[in-house]
C-alpha cells in the first residue's frame, strides 16, 4: 500500500539522474570485480579488499544523493510555502445574477466577489495571480503574473455580461479552462502550489444539468468556493453595454405570460457540490465577513501574510539524504587520514 502510494518529484529530469546511476553503477561494478588481493603472474597489482568496500560505501553514497534528488514523498502531511510561491486561480462568475442586489445593503454580488479579490491578494502579497471569468462562454482576464497593478485593473473593469448576449450558462463551464491551467502551471512550476478560489452563485440558468467540472483534484493544493447572494434572492439590473443614461432597469421574468421583476437566488448545493469535487470547502460571503478567518478556516489552513500550510506530501527525501552526509563523514575522515600518511613522506 505503502509503495503503491509513494510518489516523486525529482529536481532534474529521470533521464539524467538515471544517466549518473548508470554511469556511477558500471564504475562502481568494474572495480567490485576486480577486488583481489595480491599480484597476478604477470606482477600487475589488484585492488585490495579494503579499497574494494571503500568504493562499495562510495557508489552507495552516490545511490542515495540520487534517491533524496528523486524527492520520494507519501501523500498528506503539511508543506509550508512562502505566498511568493503560490499560484492563485480566480474563477469568477460574470453572468447577470452575479448583480443580484442582496449582497449587503442591497449591493450587487459582484462588488462583494471583487472585494473578496482584491483582499485575498492583499493577504498573498507577491503570489502569482491569474483571473478567469465565465458566462456564456469562459475567457482568460489575466495570466498568471505577480503584477499586482494588472490585477487590480482587471478587478476593477470586472461587469456581468450584456444582458441581450445571455443566452443561459453553466455553472461549471470554466472546468475546461481551469484544468488547462493548472495542468501547464504544474507542468511549468511543479514546485509552486495551486490555489483556486471559485466565486460565484451556483445558479445554473442553462436548461441542462451541470455537467462535473472535470478538474483533476491533484492539481488544487488549496482555496475555497466562495458563494454570494441569499435564499430570499434579490433583482437585476439590466446591462445594455452602452453609456448609462441614469434610468435604472431590471430583467424581467416573462414566464407565464406576466412580466415582472426576475428574481435571482443563491444555489449553496450546487456550490457545494463544486468544492467537494474541487476537494476545497466552501464557505458563504456576507457583507464584512473578514477574508482573513475566512482564508483560516479554508484548506490549506493556518496562514499568514508570509506563509501558507498547505496539504500536501510528507517528504521523505531527508531520509537518504541524512544516510548520504554519514557516508560522506567517513569519506571524509579517510581523506584527512592519507593526507596525514602523505605529510612524513613530503617532509622525508
Amino acid at each position: 500500500m505503502a509503495a503503491e502510494a509513494m510518489t516523486f518529484n525529482p529536481i532534474a529530469p529521470w533521464w539524467m539522474l538515471g544517466l549518473v546511476f548508470a554511469v556511477s553503477l558500471a564504475l562502481v561494478l568494474r572495480i567490485l570485480l576486480r577486488a583481489r588481493v595480491g599480484r597476478g603472474s604477470d606482477g600487475r597489482g589488484y585492488t585490495s579488499r579494503a579499497e574494494a568496500r571503500d568504493w562499495l560505501f562510495r557508489g552507495s553514497l552516490v545511490a542515495l544523493l540520487i534517491l533524496a534528488a528523486l524527492r520520494p514523498g507519501l501523500p498528506g502531511g503539511h508543506l509550508a510555502a512562502a505566498a511568493s510561491d503560490l499560484n492563485v486561480f480566480f474563477v469568477v462568475d460574470t453572468t447577470s445574477s452575479m448583480v443580484a442586489e442582496d449582497f449587503g445593503n442591497s449591493e450587487p454580488r459582484m462588488q462583494g466577489a471583487k472585494a473578496d479579490m482584491l483582499s485575498i491578494a492583499g493577504e498573498l502579497s507577491g503570489a502569482r495571480f491569474s483571473v478567469i471569468t465565465f458566462d456564456s462562454s469562459t475567457t482568460v482576464r489575466m495570466p498568471l503574473t505577480v503584477d499586482s497593478s494588472a490585477l487590480e485593473t482587471v478587478v476593477s473593469i470586472l461587469g456581468p455580461q450584456v444582458t441581450d448576449y445571455s443566452t443561459g450558462s453553466s455553472v461549471t463551464m470554466a472546468g475546461k479552462v481551469l484544468q488547462a491551467r493548472l495542468q501547464a502551471a504544474r507542468e511549468s512550476h511543479p514546485e509552486r502550489p495551486r490555489i483556486v478560489y471559485y466565486l460565484g452563485d451556483g445558479e445554473q440558468t442553462s436548461a441542462e444539468r451541470p455537467a462535473p467540472l472535470g478538474v483533476e483534484t491533484s492539481l488544487v493544493d488549496g482555496g475555497a468556493v466562495l458563494g454570494y447572494g441569499t435564499p430570499e434572492g434579490g433583482r437585476m439590473l439590466e446591462n445594455t453595454g452602452s453609456a448609462d443614461d441614469g434610468e435604472r432597469r431590471y430583467i424581467k421574468d416573462r414566464s407565464g405570460g406576466e412580466s415582472r421583476d426576475a428574481i435571482s437566488k443563491i444555489d449553496e448545493d450546487q456550490l457545494q457540490e463544486m468544492a467537494g469535487q474541487l476537494g476545497i470547502p466552501y464557505v458563504h460571503r456576507t457583507e464584512g465577513d473578514s477574508t482573513a478567518s475566512m482564508m483560516q478556516d479554508a484548506r490549506p489552513g493556518n496562514l499568514d501574510r508570509t506563509e501558507q500550510v498547505l496539504n500536501g506530501r510528507t517528504e521523505l527525501y531527508w531520509i537518504p539524504a541524512l544516510a548520504a552526509l554519514l557516508l560522506a563523514l567517513r569519506e571524509g575522515i579517510l581523506v584527512m587520514r592519507q593526507l596525514r600518511m602523505l605529510r612524513p613522506l613530503r617532509e622525508g
